[in-house]
């Protein structure tokens, strides 16, 4: 754990955080707004959250060398990450404007 200062931990952590409310909020939007491609969009950010939880693992564990794979995951589940987010934004792009 001692890879990373205090403050480093606390925006990993926050980063961390405010993703996942992220997705939440985008969930919850898509039921309010019926509107599917919203619960797509918070599907698609489940990998680069992986991601993050990933690498704060590795961290956690002061970046042993045994958990170098880690790494490689991590940049495994960013790329699959940024691929289905654009998808996602692609399909949100294609829907229709609805003023609620």
């Amino acid at each position: 754990m001692h890879a990373l200062s205090i403050p480093t931990w606390l925006v990993h952590i926050g980063s961390v955080t405010e993703w996942t409310i992220a997705i939440v909020l985008a969930w919850i939007y898509a039921d309010v707004s019926q509107n599917r491609a919203w619960r797509g969009l918070s599907l698609a950010m489940l990998p680069a959250l992986a991601s993050a939880i990933v690498v704060c693992t590795w961290h956690w564990f002061d970046n042993a060398p045994a958990l170098q794979w880690l790494s490689l995951l991590q940049a495994a589940m960013t790329f699959i990450g940024n691929c289905t987010l654009l998808l996602a934004g692609w399909w949100l792009w294609k829907q229709p404007f609805r003023p609620q």
